[in-house]
C-alpha cells in the first residue's frame, strides 16, 4: 500500500491543499483512499467533513483516519493508497518516526526566501534518514501559490537543482483551491473546462506520483515473501497476543529504517520499544 506524506516544517505552505487533491485524485480514479490528518488544525479533517455531505457521483468518496502524532498505526483493511497531511514544526524523532511508514514525499514550496531556507533544512533531514537516503521512500518539491510564467518559478526550480531536490511543478494561486477547499471538494471534481491551466501545472506531479505508487505495488510481493508470516494457531489453540514480528508491514519497514541508521542505535532502540508499547 503506498503511503503518501506531505511534509514541510514551515506552517502555511499549503499541505493541507497538496494533501486533499492527492487524495480526492486517487479516489477519482477508483482507489480505497484514505486521508489521515496529523496536523493541529485539522484543516484536512474538515474539508472531509465537508465531502462526505456531496454525492459520491461528483466528488468519490475519500475516507478519513483517525492519528496523531504520539500514535501513528497502520490503517484498516481494504485501503489502497495512505495520505497523510502533517503538521509544521514536525522534526527529530517524531519526523524519523512517520517517514519510516512512508513511500512518497511531497514538499510544498512556497516563493519566498524564509520558505526556501526552512525548506532546505527540512529537506536535509529528511535526506538523513535511513529510509529515504536508502531509496525506498522518494522526495519531491511542489511550489505553490507559483505562477509557471514568472520569475519565482524559475528561481525555485534552479534553486532545487542547486541542492539536489526532484523539482516537479509549480501550482498557480487561483480563487479555485479556496472555493473547493469550502465545499470538500477538489479541482479533479471540477469539469475541465474550469481547470484546463491547473490540470497542466499538476500534470508532472501526478506523473510522477503514479510512478512512485507503481515502484510500491511492484516490489510489495517480494516484500511479503521476504517477510515470515506469523503462524495461524490451530482450532481451540490459545492465541498469542500480536507481537511487533507478527506484523509483516512494520517489521520490515523497521528493519530496513534500524538496519540503515545503525549509526544511530539509541534513536532507533527507542522507536522500537514505543512501537510495542
Amino acid at each position: 500500500m503506498p503511503v503518501i506524506a506531505v511534509i514541510n516544517r514551515k506552517g502555511g505552505s499549503g499541505k493541507s491543499t497538496i494533501a486533499t487533491h492527492v487524495a480526492a485524485r486517487l479516489a477519482r480514479q477508483g482507489h480505497a483512499v484514505m486521508l489521515g490528518d496529523v496536523d493541529r488544525q485539522q484543516s484536512s479533517r474538515a474539508w472531509l467533513r465537508r465531502r462526505s455531505k456531496l454525492d459520491p457521483a461528483v466528488a468519490p468518496p475519500v475516507n478519513g483516519w483517525m492519528v496523531d502524532q504520539a500514535s501513528v498505526a497502520r490503517p484498516p483493511a481494504g485501503v489502497s493508497h495512505l495520505v497523510l497531511d502533517t503538521p509544521g514544526g514536525l522534526t527529530g524523532f517524531e519526523l524519523a518516526r512517520l517517514v519510516m511508514w512512508c513511500d512518497v514525499i511531497l514538499v510544498p514550496v512556497c516563493d519566498s526566501a524564509f520558505d526556501r531556507e526552512s525548506a532546505a533544512a527540512c529537506h536535509a533531514e529528511l535526506g538523513s534518514l535511513p529510509r529515504i537516503a536508502s531509496g525506498r521512500c522518494r522526495i519531491g518539491v511542489v511550489g505553490m501559490r507559483i505562477d509557471r510564467r514568472t520569475r519565482g518559478h524559475e528561481v525555485l526550480q534552479l534553486w532545487c537543482a542547486e541542492r539536489g531536490m526532484h523539482f516537479l511543478s509549480s501550482l498557480r494561486n487561483t480563487q479555485l483551491y479556496v472555493q473547493c477547499a469550502e465545499r470538500g471538494m477538489s479541482l479533479f471534481d471540477l469539469p475541465a473546462a474550469k481547470t484546463g491551466p491547473d490540470m497542466q501545472e499538476w500534470a508532472p506531479v501526478l506523473a510522477w506520483l503514479d510512478a512512485r505508487c507503481a515502484e510500491v505495488a511492484a516490489r510489495a510481493p517480494v516484500d511479503a515473501a521476504a517477510t515470515p508470516r506469523p503462524r495461524v494457531p490451530a482450532p481451540g489453540e490459545p492465541r498469542a497476543a500480536p507481537s511487533l514480528e507478527a506484523q509483516p508491514t512494520l517489521d520490515s519497514r523497521f528493519g530496513e529504517a534500524a538496519a540503515a541508521g545503525a549509526q544511530r542505535p539509541g534513536v532507533w532502540t527507542r522507536l522500537r520499544r514505543l512501537l510495542r508499547a
